[in-house]
């Protein structure tokens, strides 16, 4: 007889399930398994190096002057202005802009892996903590309060490493003729923690003060009224696996096997579509459930089997489709030199363009206008082939490229059909994290939304839907566990959000990431979060998501009226003899 249907599983199938295993555990599991060497050189290569380029620039700087002043001061002060000016300006036009990259790159690198997670985690841990000692009190005003807290906090834990790091630069070039490396190498160091924690001191507070100005994000209670003028279905989290009785690696063998059940979501949508069109599918991340080639397959074949819906799906990356170096070892660390992340991100990238190329275009980051499509900009240079090569033969300078290549291609634009249309944006919110333990944070680069809001500015009169994976806020509700608000995080999300403002009365954001059905706003900003339609319930229960109706308001303004919710019904469970 058989004692087990293979079917239905094992406990190897929980390995990295958050239902199974708390975050405790699989933090215990990484000290015990992970790799000191690597960890000691990852940390390095992420915290070390930035802090060293960003601290020794200003020595750098004060170097060059001092040496091109000495020589050039035996001609006169006016002679040695105007040699040290043409320096200057050569210096600059030639390697200005290269150098800034490197300073704003390092700078965002330090701040997006160790300030501002520490600031998120320190705001929901001191918000959850009131919370939770005061359940009577009014949620909007307990969580302003803990974030003023939260930001006071850091600013004096920032100010106590200024002092200790200073209390000022360090900019002595003399060792630089005497050969002290060490030296050098730790005043570099030293104000590279310098220049974070003053930035920690000066920009936690503004973060709380801000997040207390905009308020807590509130429950759209009752849609707008109006006639529909487009339909838009948003999905999220589809967790596609690569075999017909695999499980997901979140949430184990607490949810359903296989992909039948986004077969049904399709059939449900073509069912819909043929009583009235549908103008956008929007998946918002988290396609695939690990970004291996067999997951990226079955979404191929699985759009592929409803053709009449293939020209208006939308995919953006979430951090499942990014950011899982091994489903089966949470704690498994990657190099940041390794090629695994530029591998999923190009297979990512390389879904895309099958599926979306010709429909969607780059940002000229140059002209700050809409560039070509996505197929012909992959095409232009040879970018295509060079990834190509990257994916097949691998390289630590193919990979660099590869990684640039990624960054640049977002914000990817549908432009509206008209000048007063609908149009997307798709952003990639996802962090460059290096072990699936913290796979799940994310962080909005500050170049990308501002080629958003530049391409949403050549439509004045259009309408947008702003995709992103993550959410840019805590859901008014609480009891949100500690993990979940610190480990699923935007990390610059209320920056994110304050930009967005600025676009409020004819946008909608619609981002998944957290599972949460849910639909607000924060200061006028409307947000429509998605609920899986996948995760969460057993083959035979019932999960749903959500058809949207908007309407073109006579102010300009985009409407959201009275959604369609569109259930997914179960079906029994697959079992041996059937």
């Amino acid at each position: 007889m058989s004692f087990a249907d293979p079917r239905q599983g094992d406990l190897e199938d929980d390995a990295s399930s958050t239902s199974h295993h708390s975050l405790l555990g699989h933090a215990s599991r990484m000290l015990l398994e992970i790799s000191l060497p690597k960890l000691v050189l990852a940390a390095t290569m992420l915290l070390v190096l930035p802090a060293l380029l960003l601290g020794a620039m200003p020595k750098v700087v004060v170097w060059l002057s001092d040496t091109a002043w000495h020589g050039v001061a035996r001609f006169g002060v006016a002679a040695a202005l105007i040699c040290f000016a043409l320096i200057a300006g050569f210096v600059a036009w030639r390697w200005g802009r290269i150098l800034f990259r490197v300073v704003e790159r390092n700078f965002w690198a330090l701040n997006a892996g160790l300030v501002q997670p520490l600031y998120t985690a320190l705001r929901e841990a001191t918000r959850l903590a009131v919370e939770s000692a005061a359940p009577g009190r009014p949620l909007a005003v307990t969580r302003r309060d803990a974030g003023l807290l939260a930001g006071v906090l850091i600013a004096l834990l920032g100010a106590a490493v200024a002092w200790w790091a200073g209390p000022l630069p360090t900019l002595r070039v003399a060792a630089f003729g005497r050969g002290d490396i060490p030296g050098i190498v730790l005043d570099a160091i030293r104000n590279g923690v310098w220049v974070i924690a003053v930035y920690l001191m000066i920009g936690a507070p503004a973060w709380s003060i801000a997040e207390a100005l905009a308020g807590t994000p509130e429950d759209i209670v009752a849609p707008e009224p109006g006639e529909a003028r487009w339909r838009v279905a948003h999905l999220s989290d589809i967790h596609l696996v690569g075999d017909a009785y695999g499980f997901r690696l979140e949430c184990g063998r607490d949810g359903p096997r296989g992909n039948a059940r986004f077969d049904r979501v399709l059939e449900l949508l073509e069912a819909e579509d043929a009583q009235q069109p549908i103008d956008v599918v929007l998946i918002s991340g988290d396609i695939t459930d690990a970004a291996r080639n067999a997951e990226f397959i079955a979404f191929d074949e699985a759009v592929a089997r409803h053709p009449t819906l293939r020209d208006r799906i939308l995919i953006i990356p979430g951090n499942h489709d990014v950011n899982i170096v091994d489903r089966a070892n949470p704690s498994r660390l990657e190099l940041p030199t390794a090629p695994g992340g530029a591998l999923r991100r190009l297979r990512f990238l390389s879904a895309m363009a099958r599926l979306q190329g010709g429909r969607v275009h780059v940002v000229d980051r140059a002209t700050r206008r809409i560039g070509p499509t996505l197929d012909a900009w992959l095409e232009a240079g040879g970018r295509g082939a060079a990834l190509a090569r990257f994916m097949d033969a691998g390289g630590m300078r193919a990979g660099l490229a590869a990684r640039a290549v990624w960054n640049e291609a977002f914000p990817l634009i549908a432009p509206p059909a008209t000048p007063d249309g609908l149009g997307v944006v798709l952003l990639d919110s996802n962090a460059e994290t290096h072990f699936s333990f913290t796979n799940a944070l994310g962080i909005l680069a500050m170049d990308q939304l501002r080629a958003a809001e530049a391409a949403m500015a050549q439509w004045p009169a259009a309408r947008w839907l702003v995709a992103i994976h993550h959410h840019l806020a805590e859901y008014p509700r609480p009891g949100a566990k500690l993990a979940d608000r610190i480990g699923t995080a935007l990390v610059n999300g209320h920056w994110a959000l304050q930009r967005l403002r600025h676009f409020a009365p004819r946008i909608l954001v619609m981002h998944g990431h957290r599972h949460v059905d849910w639909m607000g706003q924060s200061g006028g900003l409307r947000i429509l979060s998605a609920p899986s339609p996948m995760m969460g319930a057993m083959d035979d229960a019932e999960r749903h998501f959500w058809l949207h109706a908007l309407g073109a308001r006579e102010d300009g303004g985009l409407a959201l009226l009275a959604p369609t919710k569109i259930v997914v019904p179960g079906e029994p469970p697959v079992t041996e003899g059937t």
